[in-house]
Formats: structure tokens, sequence, C-alpha cells
């Protein structure tokens, strides 16, 4: 009698475990040669008045009216510029603010409010369309607290806090306004905000399993207000639902002549890197407008921009590493406000570039 139910409770174990297994996605990924996409840069598309300079080319996004948004590392810690469609100046936001330590990215959501994620101070900081602070997420480390210092990377990890980033990289937002910040380096979770400010929510964790993060370096949200997180470390895009969960995940493997590519800076990778350096390893994605979303994402090395469907499909790939116009060094950020129209913002190359590319026939 004991014997059977032993062997009964071990039979449910056992298929307990199997269909757990079968609720994980499986990766969708892309083997197969992606055409070229044609396409030109704007040659000196933004247009900086006389003794302003960009440093990285950190984040760069648009907004309703065409106007450009630029974050940048300078002399001066984090400044963020803002420009016409044309690319000229039009003003600078922010300057000296508390919140200003070392730039990571930049958004404009829906209502063309601006968003600046910094990874210096650890705070995610909300401006109106006329560049007044309406809203501060997190808290930057007081000057004259013990040990003030860089934060380091414990392993593991010490647990994350509430309301509190270690290294935060980005923000989207869904239909309903509330907000999906990836936090970031170390703590390597989404934190969900509603539109009041509230946290409501957050999940992931570090490591390398369904769901689990490492770097979660970029972030994006479809119309069906389905979270993309750029999974770096991963080499990996994880898809999430708004309440976090896990529904696939998309590893962009194309080819490429391996012989004759060259990284932006340093040695060539090994053919058997992983991680941040590795190809397809996402730095940066955005996903455009309907009708027909389209999602971009962007490597280091070999340095290329890939365009793919929604659920995963690469259709299309563009540029590799390099300095002149048309090649990339490090893109940190892309913004997409159409399918054949996206800007770019370079490390490496201190710059941005606006990127043309030809429609699909």
């Amino acid at each position: 009698m004991k014997r059977g139910f032993g062997l009964g409770m071990l039979l449910l174990f056992l298929c307990g475990i199997a269909q757990a297994q079968q609720n994980v996605p499986a990766p969708a990924k892309a083997f197969a040669t992606a055409p070229e996409i044609s396409y030109d840069s704007v040659p000196n598309f933004l247009k900086l008045p006389t003794g302003l300079y960009l440093g990285e080319g950190i984040g760069v996004a648009s907004n309703s009216k065409g106007d450009v948004f630029v974050y940048t590392r300078s002399g001066e810690a984090s400044r963020l510029f803002e420009f016409d469609p044309k690319g000229t100046f039009l003003r600078e936001i922010g300057k000296g603010l508390y919140g200003f330590q070392m730039a990571h990215a930049v958004r404009v959501d829906p209502q063309d409010n601006i968003w600046v994620t910094d990874k210096g101070s650890d705070m995610v900081i909300k401006f109106n369309p006329e560049g007044h602070v309406v809203m501060v997420f997190g808290r930057k480390q007081e000057a004259s607290d013990e040990g003030t210092e860089a934060l380091k990377h414990p392993k593991p990890p010490l647990p994350p806090v509430d309301g509190m980033f270690r290294q935060v990289t980005d923000v989207t937002w869904d239909a309903a306004g509330n907000s999906y910040i990836s936090d970031g380096y170390i703590n390597s979770r989404v934190a969900k905000v509603d539109p009041n400010g509230k946290w409501l929510k957050s999940w992931g964790e570090p490591g390398d399993g369904p769901g689990q993060l490492n770097t979660p370096h970029s972030i994006a949200a479809d119309a069906q207000g389905n979270i993309y997180v750029a999974d770096r470390g991963n080499r990996r895009i994880q898809v999430f639902d708004s309440d976090g969960t896990l529904l696939r995940q998309i590893h962009i493997d194309v080819p490429f002549d391996i012989a004759n590519a060259q990284p932006a800076i340093g040695n060539k990778p090994g053919p058997n890197v992983t991680g941040t350096m590795a190809p397809g390893a996402p730095w940066a994605i955005c996903i455009t407008p309907g009708p027909t979303q389209y999602l971009y994402s962007s490597d280091a090395y070999p340095g290329r921009v890939y365009k793919l469907t929604l659920d995963g499909k690469v259709v299309g790939v563009l540029g590799g590493a390099g300095k002149q116009l048309k090649q990339f060094g490090w893109i940190h950020e892309i913004a997409c406000p159409s399918e054949n129209e996206l800007y770019v913002g370079e490390l490496l190359n201190w710059r941005v570039q606006k990127l043309i590319l030809e429609p699909n026939h």
C-alpha cells in the first residue's frame, strides 16, 4: 500500500516537471541569411551652436512633432539637448540637474513627456513637454553618506529594494500609462509603476534561465502592452506580458562575414564569445508605431541593426562597425518614429545618425 502510494506521488511529481518544462517558451531564432536593407545617413544632421559639443551619444528619442532629444555624457556630467526635425538646436533641458550624473537613455512618452534614465544617479526623471521636472523615481546617493562610491557588483547581488534602482537603464509605457523600468546592471529586473508614480511590482532576477536577466539594457512596449527586454548579457530579447509573465524569447542568429568583420574598438571577439559582445546581443531596441509594428535591435559586434517582426523573425539587416557615416560605434539607443526612419546614438563615435531606409518591396 505504502509502496503504491509512493510510486504514485513520484509519477505526479515527474508529470509536474514535464508540464512546467512544456510551459517554458522556446526561443525564436533566425538562422537563415536575412536580406540587406539599403539605407542612407543624413550628413551633419545635428547642428550644435558654436562651443557646444556632444560627448558619448548615449540616448536619442523623438516626440510627436519630430523633435529629437539627445542625452549625452559630456564634460559636465549628463546633458539633455533638443533639436528640431531638421537637426537645428532648440534648447538644453535640465542643465546642472541634481540627477544628471551618467546618462543612459532618453525616451518620450505618448503625451510628449521626456524621460531620462541615469545610470550614475540611479534615477529616472520625468519632464513635461515644457522641460519642467514633474516626477522622479529612485534616489541618488548622498555625497555625505559613508561609503558613497560607484556601486559594486557583488555575487550573489544584494536583494533589490522597492522604489530604488541600481544602475538603471531604460523606461517604456503601456497604453494605460503604466511605466516599465529596466533596472539594470545590478538588480536585473523590471519595475512597474502606475501613472501616478505608485510602485506596483517588479519581476526578474539575475541569471540566465527563462525570465531571469543579465543586464536588461533596453526596453520597449508594443501596441498590445507586451514588454520587450533587451537581455544583453544573455544575448536575447525576452518578451513579457504587462504582469511579467514570460511569453517568448528571441535570439538573433544571422550569419555574417566573420573573416572580414571588425569590432568598433579592441580585438576581434573569438568564435565562442558569449554575452555582451556576442553577435546579436541586443544593446538597444525600439518598436515602430502601427498598424504593422517592427522591432529594431542593434549589437556591438559586428555592429549591425536588425529589423524583426514582433514574433522574432529577422526580415533585414543593415550596417556594420566603423567610424564613417553608415557605420556604427556601439549603438547605445535607437529611436524609430517610423518603419523607415531611425535615429541611432553611438557611444564610441560621439554622435547621433539619422538613417533613412529604403522601403521593402
